[in-house]
């Protein structure tokens, strides 16, 4: 009998190609770095409206240019994916159980669906929009 264990031996920076699963998983943690620098932008916007007036007007007009309205986009595309995966995956997250049954995975993640529906027009008749 052998006394070293036995080791696996796992690629640390390509662990992931192996299965779409490990794929998926990695593809929502990476857009979690761009919304942290989302994030971080509207942290400086707040930063320039303390500034003054001025400042803040030439943030806003940064905020104009192609690249800025591009990075907007793609903050947006991994934010709603980032949103959608974890919404998917809350029924395994968050079993509810009544009485002796588990209400159905997919009212618990359509429950968060009709949420996000109702916040984001509630958002969007707050600013004006309807």
């Amino acid at each position: 009998m052998s006394r070293r264990p036995y080791v696996r031996e796992v690629p640390p920076t390509s662990w992931y190609f192996r299965h779409p699963r490990y794929m998926r998983y990695i593809a929502r943690e990476v857009t979690c770095i761009f919304i942290g620098g989302y994030t971080l932008m509207l942290l400086v916007g707040l930063w320039r409206l303390t500034q003054g007036r001025a400042p803040y007007e030439a943030f806003l007009v940064a905020l104009q240019t192609p690249i800025s309205v591009v990075l907007h986009v793609v903050a947006l595309a991994f934010a709603l994916y980032n949103t959608v995966t974890w919404f998917n995956v809350t029924p395994k997250a968050l079993p509810i159980q009544i009485g002796e049954e588990f209400v159905p995975g997919g009212v618990v993640a359509g429950a968060h669906y009709v949420v996000w529906a109702a916040l984001s027009a509630g958002v969007l008749f707050w600013a004006g929009v309807f």
